[in-house]
């Protein structure tokens, strides 16, 4: 399902996947502020994460870990990102050529309490 990258967006998302007979056991988002709303919808559920439904986010903003439950995200490395971002703007305002097409930069998930095994 695609939805805007906002909480308000993942809520409204989240509704119809939680409402279905068959519900995700999880939900992965396209980022933390959608997760913020998979919370909203789950909490308007009645359910509990993780125990009824995991979530995780993308981006590993600081406010998720003091979520409750803290969120489990991929965490991106927002600062080298930005370092290659400003090399490549300077490079191309220098009138320079990009010394490549594509950066590859690792990402981490990192494991907090919005997770865990599916209820069997």
């Amino acid at each position: 399902m695609h939805a805007p990258l906002t909480r308000e967006d993942g809520c409204a998302a989240a509704r119809p996947l939680l409402a279905l007979p068959d519900r995700p056991t999880a939900i992965f988002t396209a980022n933390d502020l959608q997760a913020l709303g998979v919370y909203q919808a789950a909490r308007e559920a009645g359910l509990r994460i993780p125990d009824d439904l995991s979530v995780v986010g993308f981006d590993d903003l600081p406010v998720v870990a003091w979520m409750d439950p803290p969120l489990t995200t991929v965490h991106q490395p927002l600062t080298e990102m930005a370092a290659a971002a400003t090399e490549l703007a300077l490079t191309l305002g220098r009138g320079e050529e990009a010394p490549q097409v594509g950066l590859e930069i690792a990402t981490t998930l990192t494991v907090r309490a919005s997770t865990a095994p599916p209820k069997s």
